[in-house]
C-alpha cells in the first residue's frame, strides 16, 4: 500500500480509457540519482514496484535509491523487496498452496484470531491443467476418455478447489480441459498493464511453476517460486532478494531455413548454461528481436529455468502491441500498454539506447541448427546430424548396454515387428514451451499432412499424443486442414494441459511394456517438452529426448532414435521410394501462409469469454461451503499438513544442531524431480503400502503429483524417485537409506521414522546443483516432515535454496574447492552444526563431523540463508510461520 510520494515522481496520465496515476522512474534521474535509460529493462520494472510501494517500512528510500543507482559492473549484495502484482497457480503445486492457505485459517482460529485474515491480498489465479493424463491415445474419442477418468481420479481435489473458490477473496479458478497455466497466462490472464485504485503499472507476477518465466517473453516480469513464497505474497508479503545481475543476450539476424524456435531455446540453453546464469537474470535485446514473434520469444522465456536464470525477458515493444492484437486484446487495452510504457521511458525500440549489463552473450540466429537435447537433460543439446552416432555413443556409455542390443518380437494388431534399443515408445507434442506457438505446430502439421499423402504412419509400438496449450489450437489446426492429417498418423488430441512432460504420459500399451521389461531394453521418448531427467517421462523410458514438434512427428514416423534422418530415410511411399526428412520439412511460407490463413483475434475471444465455465463436469462439481474447510480425516488426497499444529505463539530461539545423523548422501544434478514425489504411486513403496492400508485400490492410486494435499503420503514418497542413488545404500535405486543406530538397510521415510521417534535430527548431504528443476514445494516441505533439519551441498539451485529456508530446513554449502569426498566423509558420521541467535547471512559455520572411530573432521561452510528477511523466516520456522504470527497479533 503506497503511503506518500517522497520523490515527487507521480504523475497523472491521460488515456482513451481515462485518467489515471503513475510513478515515474525518470524523474529518479532528474534528481541524480541513477541513470534509468541505461538500466536493464527488467531491473526498471524492480525499481518501478519499490517507488510505488514505498511506505518508509517495508519499502524504504534507500531501496529505491539502490535499483535507481544500479551498477551493472558491480551490483551491489543488498536485498531488495519486491511486490509482485499478481500470483498464477496450476493445481499440482496449487491444491497445497490452497490447503496451507485453509491450514492458516484452522491455526488462526486455534490463536483465536480471525480465520478471514486470511485471504489473497494480490489477484490469484489457479489453471487446473496438470491433472490429466495420457490414459486414451490414437483414437478421436481419446480427449473425452481422458477428460473422463481425469474427473474420476481428482475428485476430491476438484471439490477442495470448488471450496477454494468461494471461501476466498482475489481467488480464481481456471477449470480442467481449457489449456496449460502459462498459455493461459499469455493468451488471457496478462495485462502487461495492471491498474489498482486508478494507478497504472506494469503487469508483474510470481508463479508456483519453474516456466512462469514464459510470460517474460510478452514483456511481463515473472518467474518461478515455491509455494510456501507465493503463499507469503498472497498474503502481502514481498519477494526479498538480492539485488541482480543481469545477463544481456544480443540477437542477431534470422533463423534459417529448416530450424525452428525450439532449435533456437536448445541453443540458447546450452549457452547460458555454459555462461553460468543461476541467480541472475537474462534480458534479451538486439536487431535479432525485429524478426522473432512474440510466441518464438515466450517459447524461449519459457525455457529460463533450463539455463538456470531467474527469468528470461523480451522488453515491451511494438511486437507485444501486435501479438495483443492477435490474441483478442481490446484496442483500449492496446492503447493503454502502448501509451503507458512510453510515458514510462520502457518501451523498447531496436537502435535506440542500449541498457548496460553485467555480462553479455551474441547469437547471430542465423547458424541455428535443427537440434535436439538429451538424453537426460535438457541442456545437453545435440545437433540432429550427429543424433545417431551421439545415441550409439549413449547407449553404451551413459545406458552400459554390451554387446549387441536384444530383439524382442511384439504383436501389433496381427502382425508382428521386432522392438529394441532406441525404440521410440512414446512420442508427443506436449508442455507449455512449444504449445503456444503456431509456427512449431503448423509445421508439424505440415509434416503430418506431407507425410500421409506420401503414404507414411507411426509405428505401431509408438505412443503418440498431442496436447495443445489451449483450445485456440485446435480451431486454427483444423481451420488449416492440418489436425486431420495429425489423426491420420496417431496425433489425435488427448487433453488440454501439461501431460507428457510432467510424467504424465501414462502407462506404455501392455505389449510395448512387456517387451521392454522382458528385453531389459533402452527405450526412447522424443517431446517437444522442456524437462527431460531421469524417470519423469515414464518409468520404463530411460532414454528422453526433447525435441520440436515437427521433429517429433519425424521421429513417430521413423521409430527410433537409432536413425540418421538427414542421411537415412523415414520409410518408403506408396510406390515403395525412399522418403526422406527433406523431402516432407515444409519451407518457412508454406508455415506462414498456413498461419495467415487461419488464425484470428476471433478464436481468442471465442474461446477465453467461457474460461471459467469448464466441461460439464466440473459444473456438476457441489463443494463445501463457509470460511473454514473440514477437514475429513479419511481422505486420502486433502488433508489438514502439522505445519501449524502446537505452533508456540513466539518462535524458539536459533540453537545448535547435535549429534545429527545422514539420512541420504547424493552425488550432483539431484533435481527436484528425484527428491519431490512425482509420478506414479509403487504399490511397495511407503507411499503405496499407506493407501492400500486406507483402502486405495492400486488401481486407484493415481499420481503423487494428484495427492499433493495429503501430506502423509507426500512425506512417504520423498526421496522416493526410481532413480534416486543415495550413497549411503551403494549399488540401491529409489527410497533405501541405512539406519545407522543398526546399520540395518530400510526405506527412507521408515528410517526417518525411527530417528525423528529417537529424538535425531536428520541431515541431507549432497554434490552440486542441488535442487534443479521443478518448483516443487514438496522437495522442501517433504525434507522438513522426513525431520531433516540442515542440507549440505556444493550448491543449489535458486527456488530449492530458497524453499528450504521457507521451511525452516538451513541450507548449508561447502567452501569453493571442499565436498564431502575431499573432506573424506562417507555419510556415517554424527554432525555439529555450530549455530547461536546472532545468526547473519551467509556467515561463516563450523560443521564437525564425528566418525565411528571417533576421528573428528572439522569443516567450515557458508550459511545459504542470504537475506536479513530469510533469517526471520528460519527463526520462526519458515515464512508461513512468520506470518501468521504477525497476523495473529494484529
Amino acid at each position: 500500500m503506497t503511503s506518500g510520494n517522497p520523490f515527487n515522481a507521480k504523475e497523472s496520465l491521460k488515456t482513451s480509457a481515462g485518467e489515471f496515476q503513475f510513478y515515474n522512474i525518470q524523474k529518479l534521474s532528474e534528481q541524480g540519482l541513477g541513470d534509468t535509460s541505461r538500466l536493464p529493462y527488467s531491473i526498471r520494472v524492480l525499481l518501478e514496484s519499490c517507488l510505488r510501494n514505498w511506505d518508509d517500512f517495508v519499502v524504504r528510500d534507500q531501496d529505491v535509491k539502490n535499483l535507481a543507482g544500479w551498477n551493472a559492473k558491480n551490483v551491489e549484495q543488498v536485498e531488495i523487496p519486491f511486490h509482485p502484482g499478481r500470483v498464477v497457480l496450476q493445481d499440482f503445486t496449487g491444491v497445497p498452496a490452497i490447503v496451507d492457505l485453509a491450514a492458516l485459517r484452522s491455526a488462526m482460529v486455534r490463536m483465536g484470531g480471525d480465520p478471514r485474515k486470511i485471504n489473497p491480498l494480490v489477484p490469484c489465479d489457479l489453471v487446473i491443467d496438470h491433472s490429466v493424463q495420457v490414459d486414451a491415445f490414437a483414437n478421436r474419442m481419446a480427449v473425452d476418455q481422458n477428460l473422463e477418468i481425469e474427473f474420476e481420479r481428482n475428485a476430491e481435489r476438484y471439490q477442495f478447489l470448488r471450496w477454494g473458490q468461494q471461501a476466498f477473496d482475489n481467488f480464481r479458478v481456471i477449470p480442467p480441459a481449457t489449456g496449460i497455466v502459462h498459455q493461459v497466462n499469455l493468451e488471457y490472464l496478462a495485462k502487461v498493464v495492471l491498474q489498482k485504485d486508478g494507478v497504472l503499472s506494469p503487469d508483474s507476477l510470481v508463479g508456483t511453476d519453474s516456466h512462469t518465466t514464459m510470460i517474460n517473453g510478452l514483456g511481463v516480469l515473472g518467474w518461478g517460486v515455491g509455494g510456501i513464497e507465493a503463499e507469503a505474497v498472497m498474503l502481502g508479503q514481498p519477494i526479498y532478494m538480492l539485488m541482480p545481475e543481469v545477463v544481456g543476450f544480443k540477437l542477431t539476424g534470422e533463423l534459417p531455413e529448416g530450424a525452428t524456435a525450439t532449435d533456437l531455446v536448445l541453443t540458447v540453453t546450452q549457452m547460458l548454461r555454459k555462461h553460468g546464469v543461476v541467480g541472475k537474470f537474462v534480458e534479451y535485446y538486439g536487431p535479432g528481436l525485429d524478426s522473432m514473434s512474440l510466441p518464438d520469444r515466450a517459447t524461449l522465456a519459457n525455457m529460463a529455468p533450463e539455463y538456470g536464470a531467474t527469468c528470461g525477458f523480451f522488453p515491451v515493444d511494438a511486437e507485444t502491441l501486435r501479438y495483443l492484437e492477435r490474441t483478442g486484446r481490446t484496442r483500449e487495452e492496446i492503447e493503454l500498454v502502448e501509451t503507458y510504457y512510453k510515458a514510462q521511458g520502457m518501451f523498447y525500440v531496436s537502435g535506440g539506447t542500449e541498457p548496460e549489463f553485467t555480462s553479455a552473450l551474441e547469437l547471430d540466429l542465423s547458424t541455428v541448427e535443427p537440434s535436439l537435447a538429451g538424453p537426460k537433460r535438457p541442456q545437453d543439446r545435440i545437433l540432429l546430424r550427429d543424433m545417431k552416432s551421439s545415441w550409439e555413443s549413449d547407449l553404451k556409455t551413459t545406458f552400459k548396454r554390451e554387446g549387441e542390443s536384444p530383439e524382442v518380437e511384439v504383436k501389433f494388431e496381427g502382425e508382428t515387428a521386432p522392438v529394441t534399443d532406441g525404440a521410440v515408445v512414446i512420442a508427443a507434442i506436449t508442455s507449455c514451451t512449444n504449445t503456444s506457438n503456431p509456427s512449431v505446430l503448423m509445421a508439424a502439421g505440415l509434416v503430418a499432412k506431407k507425410a500421409a499423402e506420401k503414404g507414411l504412419n507411426r509405428k505401431p509400438w509408438v505412443k503418440t499424443s498431442l496436447a495443445p496449450g489451449s483450445r485456440v489450437v485446435t480451431d486454427y489446426l483444423e481451420r488449416a486442414n492440418l489436425l486431420t492429417y495429425l489423426e491420420q498418423i496417431g496425433f489425435y488430441t488427448v487433453g488440454y494441459g501439461c501431460t507428457t512432460c510432467i510424467g504424465n504420459s501414462g502407462p506404455l500399451p501392455p505389449e510395448v511394456s512387456a517387451a521392454v521389461s522382458e528385453g531389459d531394453l533402452v527405450v526412447s521418448s522424443v517431446l517437444s517438452g522442456n524437462r527431460n531427467f531421469e524417470g519423469r517421462i515414464n518409468q520404463q523410458v530411460k532414454a528422453n529426448y526433447l525435441a520440436s514438434p515437427p521433429l517429433v512427428v519425424a521421429y513417430a514416423l521413423a521409430g527410433t532414435t537409432d536413425i540418421d534422418l538427414v542421411n537415412e530415410p523415414l520409410g518408403q511411399d506408396k510406390e515403395g521410394n525412399a522418403v526422406y526428412l527433406k523431402d516432407i520439412w515444409p519451407t518457412r511460407q508454406e508455415i506462414l501462409d498456413a498461419i495467415a490463413g487461419s488464425m484470428s483475434p476471433e478464436l481468442f475471444v471465442n474461446q477465453y469469454s467461457k474460461a471459467t465455465d469448464g466441461p460439464e463436469q466440473w459444473q456438476q462439481i457441489s463443494g463445501a461451503e463457509g470460511d473454514l474447510y473440514e477437514w475429513d480425516p479419511n481422505s486420502t488426497y486433502v488433508q489438514e499438513p502439522p505445519f501449524f499444529v502446537d505452533m508456540p505463539d513466539e518462535p524458539r530461539p536459533i540453537k545448535s544442531i547435535e549429534e545429527a545423523r545422514c539420512l541420504v548422501l547424493l552425488g550432483d544434478s539431484v533435481t527436484t524431480d528425484h527428491i519431490s514425489p512425482a509420478g506414479a504411486i509403487k504399490p511397495t513403496a511407503p507411499a503405496g503400502l499407506y493407501l492400500q492400508e486406507n483402502g486405495v485400490q492400486i488401481d486407484d492410486f493415481n499420481s503423487y503429483g494428484s495427492r499433493r494435499g495429503n501430506d502423509r503420503v507426500m512425506t512417504r514418497g520423498t526421496f522416493a524417485n526410481i532413480r534416486l542413488q543415495n550413497r549411503l545404500a551403494p549399488g540401491t535405486e529409489g527410497s533405501v537409506t541405512v539406519y545407522h543406530p543398526t546399520g540395518e538397510q530400510t526405506s527412507i521415510f521408515d528410517a526417518s521414522m525411527k530417528y525423528q521417534e529417537a529424538g535425531i535430527p536428520l541431515v541431507v548431504i549432497a554434490g552440486a546443483e542441488y535442487g534443479t528443476g521443478s518448483s516443487r514445494d514438496w522437495a522442501a516441505k517433504g525434507t522438513y516432515l522426513l525431520g531433516v533439519e540442515a542440507v549440505i551441498a556444493k550448491s543449489y539451485e535458486r527456488i530449492h535454496r530458497s524453499n528450504l529456508v521457507g521451511m525452516g530446513v538451513l541450507p548449508l554449502q561447502f567452501r569453493e574447492g571442499e565436498d564431502y569426498q575431499s573432506l573424506d566423509l562417507d555419510g556415517t558420521e554424527t554432525f555439529h552444526i555450530a549455530l547461536d541467535d546472532e545468526l547473519k547471512p551467509m556467515q561463516a559455520v563450523e560443521v564437525t563431523a564425528r566418525k565411528a572411530n571417533g576421528d573428528e573432521v572439522h569443516f567450515v561452510t557458508t550459511c545459504r540463508i542470504d537475506t536479513p528477511i530469510e533469517v526471520q523466516y528460519y527463526r520462526h520456522g519458515g515464512i508461513l510461520h512468520k506470518v501468521l504470527r504477525e497476523l495473529a497479533k494484529s
